[in-house]
Parts: structure tokens; C-alpha cells; sequence
């Protein structure tokens, strides 16, 4: 039910989980019942890891966490393999940090081959993490990127925001093969084009050793990738049955380990729900052949 457990494809996406409406605390002293209104002696914090956030999906500040969940995208039915509870003020790609590096020292089913993530994780030290970590990055570019410009290179070749050579010119090289050993892939200027004076075009190779964020392993622009980075919605659907059809929100716990407790309840009735649904014809046949008056 989670796909190919030698080659797996995982997504991660964090979601904003409100736990109250202010942060909770008791004071260490008596200075209210002395009529003292403000005082600055420390106070004692029931959620010291929750602190406020930004909600862009509901447009307003939340105290609570940002749970960042990693989910099987190959799996029929979005289910869910690992759960971290980071402060709400926390970034989608500082929590993946986190999560990928505990993930991968406790998920012992399969091997992680590919990890989807969207363009909140578009930073060249994410693709180096997880390719040290074995696995493969497939993430969006972020189009509000400081690096959205034309970056030079040794030769009067410059690279486009989207990984495409520019010729001196100022035109786009067209694609023309890929090394896949060396994970190197070739481009060639148009004949006609007076940048070069080369009898087929000027060529250029670029590699994913030089920037693996704007030539990924996997070219951006081949349909490879885009079967593969589609299953990256599973995270969001997998987000969504925890939080609205099982209400984790709902919860009104005071305590990180009872969090953690209701979000494993919920992944785990995600997982019997899989299996019940992948099983239902086969417990229907033994239903009708023991009990045939209960169909």
C-alpha cells in the first residue's frame, strides 16, 4: 500500500496545527494578588515548544505548531509515515532538516529513493542535503527567488532562472542529449546563429555536480519529471484527512506527547482505513459465504 519499498517515493509538507488562542502560562509570583497588573518575573509555559505563526492558507497568526509530515507519494491512498511537531514560527525547509534526518534513521521498511517537495524547500543546500541522504530531490523553483536572473558562468555563457543556457546572443540553447552516467546534459545554439562559427551550432554541457538546483538529475523539462512531481499532492490530501476528517485540531491537550499521541492515533486509523478499502471485496466474499443472510 505504500508502492515500491526498494525504490519509495516520499513527499513532505508542513501544515499549521492551532493548539488555543493565546499561549498558555502561570505566573511564579504573587504580584497580581499584590494589585501589581504587569510584572516581569518569568512565568512557567505549559507548551514551551509551541510559540505563534503565520497561517497563509487562513491569512492570520496562530499560537500552536507546525507540523511537518512526510507521507508515502506513491501510496493509492496518501498515507502518512512520519509526523515532527516544530514551533509554529518555524520554515518548511528548516522543519524538512529536521525530519528527514530522523526519518531516515528510524524508517527501516525501504529505501527512500525520491523525495517531492514544493517550492518552499527551493534552496540549494535542500538538493545537497538529500543527495548526501541517498535520495533524489524533486522540488518546484520558486519564482520569487533572489537567483531569478541570469547567472554567468566561466565562458560568456550565461544560465536562465530556469536552468537553460543563454547564448551571447541572448538566446535560449536548445536540448540535444543526456549523459546519464556523468549527469551532464548537452545544449546547441541554432546553425544560423552567428554566435558561433561552429559547421552545427555552439555547444554547451551543463552538470548537476555544478548547481544540482538548476540541473537536477532528472531535467525539469522532461516528462519524467512531471509523472513523478504530480504525486507530490498526496502530502497536501494526506494533511487534509488528519486535520479535517479526523479534526486533529480538535484536540484540547496541553502536553507535546499527548499531540503526539492523537497525531500516531489518526496515521494509524489512515493505515487501517487503507487496508479495509484494499481488502473490502475479499472481506465481503468471506461475509456472504459464512453468513450469507448479513449481505
Amino acid at each position: 500500500m505504500l508502492g515500491d519499498l526498494s525504490a519509495l517515493s516520499a513527499a513532505g509538507d508542513g501544515t499549521p496545527i492551532i493548539t488555543a488562542a493565546y499561549p498558555r502560562s502561570k505566573s511564579t509570583c504573587d504580584c497580581r494578588a499584590l494589585g501589581i497588573a504587569e510584572c516581569n518575573h518569568p512565568r512557567i509555559y505549559s507548551q514551551p515548544d509551541c510559540n505563534s505563526g503565520w497561517d497563509s492558507a487562513r491569512e492570520k497568526y496562530f499560537n500552536g505548531y507546525h507540523l511537518y509530515m512526510i507521507s508515502a507519494a506513491d501510496s493509492k491512498y496518501d498515507l502518512p509515515l512520519y509526523p515532527r511537531l516544530q514551533p509554529a514560527s518555524r520554515h518548511d525547509a528548516v522543519s524538512l532538516v529536521m525530519s528527514t534526518i530522523e526519518f531516515k534513521q528510524r524508517f527501516t521498511l525501504g529505501t527512500v529513493d525520491k523525495m517531492l517537495l514544493d517550492a518552499a524547500h527551493d534552496a540549494e543546500s535542500i538538493y545537497l542535503l538529500l543527495e548526501h541522504q541517498g535520495m533524489e530531490p524533486f522540488i518546484d523553483l520558486n519564482i520569487r527567488s533572489k537567483k531569478n536572473s541570469a547567472s554567468k558562468t566561466a565562458s560568456d555563457i550565461q544560465i536562465s532562472p530556469k536552468g537553460i543556457p543563454i547564448c551571447p546572443k541572448g538566446k535560449e540553447m536548445k536540448p540535444n542529449g543526456t549523459d546519464r552516467k556523468l549527469h551532464r546534459r548537452k545544449w546547441r545554439c541554432s546553425p544560423d546563429c552567428s554566435c558561433s562559427t561552429a559547421k552545427f551550432g555552439r555547444t554547451y554541457y551543463t552538470k548537476t555536480s555544478d548547481d544540482p538546483r538548476l540541473f537536477p538529475k532528472t531535467p525539469r523539462d522532461s516528462e519524467k519529471l512531471k509523472l513523478i512531481y504530480k504525486r507530490r499532492t498526496s502530502i497536501e490530501r494526506s494533511n487534509k484527512r488528519e486535520k479535517v476528517d479526523y479534526k486533529l485540531e480538535s484536540g484540547r491537550h496541553r502536553s507535546t506527547l499527548v499531540w503526539y499521541m492523537r497525531i500516531y492515533g489518526i496515521m494509524i486509523c489512515q493505515h487501517v482505513d487503507a487496508w479495509y478499502v484494499s481488502q473490502k471485496d475479499e472481506w465481503d466474499k468471506l461475509k456472504s459465504t459464512v453468513c450469507p443472510s448479513a449481505v
